[in-house]
């Protein structure tokens, strides 16, 4: 068994198959099947289920995922020790999709002016979907808006988010939910933190979430806003980096119901040399910049 087995293992698994994965390590499809083959028959077990050309990590696999991404980053620790003192490798983070878009450009710029080495991936997606995929190692962390506290992780709160319901310029005035009863609410799909916040706060006017339009895309979910196909919630930073804002209404919530911590989350005990670079990066970019952090984990 040498790290190069482990490297397209692991990549076969993050890619979800043998043809992503060769395209990833910019291998033929040959050469990737070969290395999982010898893999299984050095190890004597089954680490993939093959059904209709589709590939499931076996109950082996998964247990062998576990020290691969152990191994594979003490490998990498130990070439950072070697090489210098500057974090090098790959760095994958996730974020909620309106975090991307109003938090984090100028952060990861800074990042990456300073540690050139390393090459960070940033995926987007829902709350729920984020938190699964560092519990799972598919991540190494992620900016995330809600975590159940019993999940093994550890996190450092980082933004505090401001929301608010966005409706069409023709649209009455919106002081409660029941403003809203006969809307459609255009949101992101279920496991999204900020629809739950939405449908909590309907539900406490007696409404319920009924018509809804699923949209994975703040520029898409404003644009609906606007052309008046219903309302949505939306943070107002994110509001500041579209266009076309100005036939849209927006309205406050209580600020109880509105205000919104977006956290840091890694596994516990697992920041790698590029994410603890990270975590001092955003220390500091955080107090450069006065944002606004809380006093708790979401």
């Amino acid at each position: 068994m040498d790290f190069a087995a482990l490297q397209v293992f692991k990549a076969v698994v993050d890619e979800g198959g043998i043809s992503p994965a060769a395209r990833k390590l910019h291998r033929v499809q040959s050469n990737v099947t070969t290395r999982i083959q010898q893999l299984e028959a050095s190890l004597g077990t089954q680490l993939f289920v093959r059904e209709k050309r589709r590939l499931f990590l076996s109950p082996a696999g998964e247990l062998f995922l576990g020290y691969v991404d152990q191994l594979l980053k003490i490998s990498e620790q130990a070439r950072s020790a070697v090489l210098g003192d500057k974090p090098r490798g790959v760095l994958r983070i996730g974020t909620l999709e309106s975090t991307a878009a109003s938090r984090l450009p100028p952060l990861l710029s800074r990042y990456h002016e300073k540690y050139p080495a390393v090459r960070v991936e940033l995926a987007t997606g829902t709350n729920d979907s984020l938190v699964e995929a560092v519990l799972n190692r598919k991540l190494e962390a992620a900016f995330v808006a809600e975590c159940d506290s019993a999940a093994p992780v550890e996190a450092v709160p980082v933004f505090l988010e401001e929301l608010v319901v966005v409706a069409p310029r023709s649209h009455a005035k919106i002081r409660r939910a029941q403003d809203v009863r006969t809307d459609t609410v255009i949101a992101f799909p279920s496991g999204c933190a900020y629809r739950r916040r939405l449908q909590a706060w309907l539900a406490a006017g007696g409404i319920a979430l009924d018509k809804v339009l699923e949209l994975s895309s703040y520029h898409a979910i404003i644009a609906c806003v606007a052309s008046g196909t219903g309302i949505a919630l939306a943070p107002r930073s994110v509001l500041e980096t579209i266009r076309g804002t100005r036939e849209v209404s927006v309205y406050p919530l209580a600020a109880n119901q509105g205000k919104v911590t977006t956290s840091l989350v890694w596994r516990r005990g697992e920041a790698s040399f590029p994410l603890r670079a990270f975590r001092d990066e955003l220390a500091v970019f955080r107090k450069s910049r006065n944002f606004r952090g809380a006093a708790s984990a979401a």
